[in-house]
């Protein structure tokens, strides 16, 4: 992880929080592949669709290890800081998740802020999974084994899913929370220890959020922080996996917590010496490698397919 660290800052690329958003996108993508594990072929690989609410077209990319009917679908939803990524930036990772569980994903690109602020990517997450929960089977889903899963702002919007789900009476196999964002304010000891130098700094969650959010009710709503949910109980189990030099290991910490206490399943990774964004590192750091069979194995069991 530190020769991942000191070849980042050779390379001199200007932080992404001191570019517009616009070529914050174009910077992070052309980065995106580069520390990733080869990229997995498979039988079935479609650019799809699915409508918003307001009509949009949400593109979305449908990643299957077999053309049978029937498999169990993981919506997954990408990281970025609600601002950066798409299906392109995690196009490797959701191929590796399809052949490793056996199972179909579907990758949503919700639209960003600052052109889309709060709460548009939670309601195009949510509308995507409503519409896969109905019409998936007309994509060879099986409807009855869903699951959502994500990392960063996409592990806050698969964790907010898991709660609309719960009051829509909609069952889930699973959420598979990769360092998601769960507090209003970034304000728990983590936040502090890692502000600088390791992947993901406090300048760069500043800028994410402040286009994002715009008020303190914003930041407040659980909609944005999951941890300020009025209550978890019978939401779908959880599995999530956190790097122990994270700003947001802590909140992840305590949304594991606040799952736990409300009687839910929760398994807890937390893996040792490695930063925010360690998953998309699989050439280089072997537990990128490791939180993908593990979280593989934990969705396998929740699909019923062990």
């Amino acid at each position: 992880m530190r020769s991942v660290l000191e070849r980042m800052a050779r390379a001199g690329h200007a932080p992404l929080h001191t570019r517009s958003p616009q070529d914050a996108r174009v910077a992070y993508q052309a980065g995106a592949d580069v520390l990733e594990v080869p990229k997995a072929p498979l039988a079935r690989v479609e650019d799809l669709t699915i409508p918003a609410r307001d009509g949009y077209a949400l593109p979305v990319r449908l990643y299957a290890p077999s053309t049978y009917a029937g498999l169990p679908l993981l919506l997954y939803t990408h990281g970025g800081g609600f601002t950066i990524g798409n299906i392109a930036t995690h196009d490797i990772l959701c191929r590796e998740l399809a052949r490793l569980v056996g199972c179909m994903v579907v990758s949503l690109d919700y639209r960003l802020a600052p052109e889309h602020r709060f709460p548009v990517a939670s309601n195009d997450a949510w509308d995507a999974l409503a519409w896969l929960a109905a019409q998936g089977g007309a994509w060879g889903a099986d409807t009855a084994r869903l699951a959502v899963g994500g990392d960063s702002a996409g592990g806050t919007l698969a964790a907010v899913n898991a709660i609309l789900a719960r009051d829509a009476g909609l069952p889930l196999a699973l959420q598979m929370l990769f360092y998601p964002g769960c507090a209003a304010h970034q304000d728990t000891p983590s936040h502090t220890t890692f502000a600088r130098g390791l992947v993901l700094e406090e300048p760069a969650i500043s800028w994410f959020f402040g286009h994002y959010v715009h008020s303190r009710a914003e930041r407040e709503d659980w909609r944005f922080a999951p941890l300020l949910a009025p209550d978890v109980d019978g939401v779908a189990p959880a599995w999530v996996g956190l790097a122990e030099c994270d700003p947001l290991v802590d909140e992840g910490v305590d949304y594991a917590d606040k799952l736990r206490l409300a009687g839910v399943p929760v398994d807890l990774e937390i893996y040792r010496g490695v930063t925010h964004e360690f998953i998309k590192m699989g050439r280089a750091i072997p537990e990128a490698r490791k939180a993908h069979a593990d979280a593989a194995r934990a969705l396998r069991s929740a699909f019923g397919l062990d």
